[in-house]
């Protein structure tokens, strides 16, 4: 063991007395309050900070009495393969009451934020002594074949063997006695062992997301099995065998190739759910066509069969497989038969055949929307989340079908929706159609050539031609007014041009300049490929302003104002061109798009709605024609270009009724808030909605809670206490986070990371629900931007200085609750929200029995197993709970 160590990695060895520092801690009787035991009573968690190897050796090394207590450990895989080894080794001597040992990956996630396999790739032989050993947790890791000492483990009654490399199963796996659950989903599992039907006690199976094509016969043998799950596999036909498992409730066989299943399925008298969508059954026997537990979407009934076969020689061409996946972090593989796949997030990609020539695996992952991953223009807005496909820049010899879902646009005239991707450094918008499920379920169409980033948008609608030398006119889809003529010998190699036009609200202009007969023209964008000059005048034309005639009007009131990025600033240029006016329209000419502001060096490069792979852009031109008697219009053209582009949105801060620990925060547009309080209040209670606020698509924002409240949990969204916020209006910006005092935080409360309960729980939920005497008035704020570095705890400041110009937002009160019968200073009876603390049991009828938990687990909600897990509940009994009660 020594040499070994000798051997560590610097870092490792250099954290050697850090570990053994914080092991002491541990033990010490006055630790720190705010510090997680790594040992409570029989559990023993060493997967909360890095380094868990080190800290076991040390409590090995002390021969610590308490060790022979432990009967659940937690470990964490991502250590050095030989130090894990090492460590694991000296599990059977020191910890010989182990009933339960997590040895999980996946607690490490890579830059693009998915999960990371642990380095564990076997189990040291002398783990078969841990007699008392029932469950067994391997799942993230890098096993390649089962370990020899599992077979060997007698006892053990839970088998996690998920997200691994296993390509087969030993036949010396029928050798486990007592195995009730056995769970070995996204492996690479081709066949499964003859010896599997001899697991007799085996209740629950999970094989899904494995490469199968055949069952054995023998798997009718399992005589206990109450769910068998083969979803997303391979295969084409099912044993008769089938028909002996006479205690399954639950057969999913989702997403495989079946052409036919056995009637006698429909006789099993326990079935209580059988799934066979996406699959190509033509024809199912009529007892299960017309039985309410089956499930038949996604398959081909009543289609005609295929073609007579073709004469001898033939070459036959397969039917391309169908695959429906249930897992937002997945990969599937695309062989050059092609396939047609749907994500379990909606979306759906159709691979034609030919489109690969060797086998890819692809990579998939809905992210949610943040600046970095959502390039919009100043007049965009987002309607999805943000779908990555890898292998990034995978080259298809045919183009893939991608539909994308997404949130239907509220403002549909003049505007397009786009689906956007990631080519070579540059964001480009696909050709893009839409198709109807139901008026609010949409889809957009694209073919896409490539994978990266994908993303659909709605923009202002788009125009682009190709100028040649022989010259051309470019106008508005939308505002068939707004033209640009070039002529001939504009230009000496051909150009690329784009158009957009924006939309103007007279009635908001009026109300900003103060004036009843003020009135704008649609706002134009241009940008250009190629040189900046034209070699001839191009011919710019604008509708006038709303209201507003040739014949009628006073020239002295007509502005053409003019703004290039990435100056924040409107010029007037109208002496600077030959505005001619007709009856209806405004022309003038150019040489060129830009005039007094030159490019900057340090610009960012092309807006996202005109880029395109392969070209080089000026950024675009804006062009603006305003009627109005004021003289300095400047000032009032850049508010009202920002008031385009700015939402109206609420605030609001709702606690649930029956736990008001759990606070929801949500930014609404104005014409969402009473319809969603509406349908809120009945599970949430709170304040009136804050004043209106005036939002940038794009922008980000944070929440803050003060006196002395903080967030009870360890969130990626969450920095220094405040939850983060990017405000989209067409998405849902809301976010639901538990709360608590300092107080809570010294107690120990049962809430948030459960893992680090040090306490008796009952007591610990006692003391935690009295609020702390610094927290009379909690609240939540609401900020501009990003969480800087230092933010105070109480920005008044920042409150009286509202404005555009004010990082403050909004601030909304909170209420916690406290123990029925209590006081805090200063309150009378009544004025807060009371909450009776949780039933946990106690020490003469048992903590977590059945009927006490199955009380509390409302209140904890989809919490409650690992409350119950962390608390010392065995596994089994979590599961025959769960199972029973689903």
């Amino acid at each position: 063991m020594a040499a070994v160590a000798e051997g560590l990695e610097p870092e490792a060895a250099a954290t050697e007395d850090d570990a053994q520092d914080a092991v002491d801690a541990v033990g010490a009787v006055d630790a720190e309050p705010g510090d997680p035991p790594l040992l409570v009573g029989s559990r023993l968690s060493l997967d909360l900070y890095p380094g868990g190897c080190q800290r076991l050796r040390h409590l090995c090394a002390r021969q610590s009495p308490q060790l022979l207590e432990v009967q659940f450990m937690q470990l964490s895989s991502h250590e050095d393969p030989r130090l894990l080894e090492t460590t694991l080794a000296q599990v059977p001597c020191s910890l010989r009451h182990l009933r339960s040992l997590v040895l999980r990956g996946g607690q490490q996630r890579d830059v693009l934020g998915a999960c990371l396999r642990g380095s564990l790739t076997t189990l040291p032989a002398g783990l078969s002594g841990l007699t008392h050993l029932a469950h067994l947790d391997l799942s993230f890791n890098s096993l390649e074949t089962l370990p020899g000492c599992i077979p060997q483990m007698h006892g053990l009654s839970t088998l996690l063997l998920s997200h691994n490399h296993l390509s087969e199963l030993p036949e010396a796996l029928g050798a486990l006695p007592a195995l009730t659950f056995l769970y070995v989903t996204h492996n690479c599992l081709r066949t499964l062992p003859k010896a599997l039907g001899a697991l007799s006690t085996l209740q629950c199976l999970d094989l899904s997301q494995n490469l199968l094509d055949t069952l054995p016969p023998e798997i009718g043998g399992l005589s206990s099995l109450t769910e068998l799950n083969l979803a997303s596999n391979r295969l084409q036909s099912l044993p008769a065998s089938l028909a002996g498992l006479r205690s399954l409730r639950l057969l999913v066989l989702h997403s495989n190739l079946l052409t036919s299943v056995p009637t006698s399925l429909a006789h099993l008298p326990l079935l209580t759910r059988l799934d066979l969508r996406d699959n190509q059954l033509r024809d199912v026997p009529p007892e299960l066509l017309d039985a309410p537990f089956v499930r038949l979407r996604g398959n081909p009934l009543g289609e005609a069969p295929p073609a007579l076969p073709s004469p001898p020689g033939t070459p036959t061409i397969p039917e391309m497989p169908r695959l429906f996946l249930n897992s937002d972090l997945d990969s599937f593989l695309v062989t050059p038969q092609g396939c047609s796949v749907t994500l379990a997030c909606g979306v759906r990609l159709q691979f034609p055949a030919g489109a690969t020539a060797t086998p890819v695996s692809i990579r998939y992952r809905l992210r949610l929307p943040e600046p970095r991953l959502v390039p919009l223009g100043p007049h965009d807005s987002l309607l999805s989340h943000v779908l990555e496909l890898q292998p990034h820049g995978v080259a298809f010899q045919q183009e893939v079908g991608l539909w994308l879902l997404f949130v239907p646009p509220r403002a549909r005239r003049c505007r397009e929706v786009v689906v956007r991707t990631l080519n070579d450094d540059s964001w480009s918008d696909l050709e893009t159609h839409l198709e109807e499920e139901t008026p609010k379920r949409l889809w957009a169409h694209c073919q896409v050539p490539h994978f990266s980033w994908f993303l659909v948008v709605s923009r202002p609608v788009s125009n682009a031609c190709l100028v040649p030398p022989e010259g051309t006119l470019l106008y508005s889809s939308g505002h068939p007014g707004v033209k640009v003529t070039f002529p001939p010998g504009a230009t000496d190699e051909p150009r690329q041009v784009y158009m957009q036009v924006v939309r103007v609200a007279s009635g908001e202009l009026r109300a900003l300049l103060e004036e009843p007969g003020a009135a704008a023209s649609p706002l134009l964008c241009l940008s250009q490929s190629g040189p900046p000059s034209f070699l001839q005048p191009v011919t710019v034309q604008l509708p006038l302003p709303p209201g507003v005639t040739g014949l009628s009007l006073d020239r002295s009131c007509l502005h053409l104002l003019y703004r290039t990025p990435p100056e924040a600033t409107w010029d007037d240029i109208t002496t600077q061109v030959a505005l001619e006016l007709t009856h209806l329209y405004a022309r003038f000419r150019v040489t060129h798009f830009s005039w007094s502001v030159p490019p900057h060096p340090r610009s960012l490069g092309p807006s996202p709605q005109d880029s395109r792979p392969g070209r080089t852009h000026a950024q675009p031109r804006r062009y603006w024609l305003w009627y109005t008697a004021k003289t300095r219009v400047e000032g009032l053209a850049r508010k009202a270009w920002e008031r385009l582009r700015l939402h109206r949105v609420s605030l609001i801060a709702l606690q649930r009724r029956r736990d008001p620990e759990q606070v929801l925060l949500q930014c609404l547009p104005l014409s969402k808030v009473d319809a969603t309080l509406r349908r809120l209040l009945e599970r949430y209670r709170g304040p009136e909605p804050s004043d209106t606020v005036e939002m940038f698509e794009g922008e980000k924002f944070f929440a803050a809670f003060e006196k002395g409240i903080d967030v009870d949990a360890d969130r990626p969204d969450c920095v220094q206490g405040r939850v983060c916020f990017v405000f989209y209006s067409h998405l849902k910006n809301v976010k639901e986070v538990y709360v608590t005092t300092t107080l809570d935080r010294q107690a120990q409360a049962v809430r948030g990371q459960v893992g680090q309960v040090g306490r008796e729980p009952q007591a610990a939920w006692a003391e935690a629900r009295t609020l702390s005497p610094t927290s009379s008035h909690p609240q939540v704020s609401f900020y501009r931007g990003a969480v800087p570095e230092d933010v105070p705890e109480e920005a008044e400041a920042a409150r009286h200085r509202k404005g555009t110009d004010s990082p403050w937002m909004a601030t909304l009160p909170i209420k916690l609750p406290r123990l029925r019968g209590s006081k805090a200073p200063g309150q009378g009876q009544g004025t807060s929200l009371s909450l009776a603390p949780l039933n946990l049991g106690d020490a003469e009828t048992g903590f977590l029995t059945q009927s006490n938990l199955l009380n509390v687990a409302g209140r904890l909600g989809p919490d409650w197993p690992a409350v119950a897990l962390h608390l010392g509940m065995p596994y089994r009994e979590l599961q025959r709970i769960r199972h029973e009660f689903r």
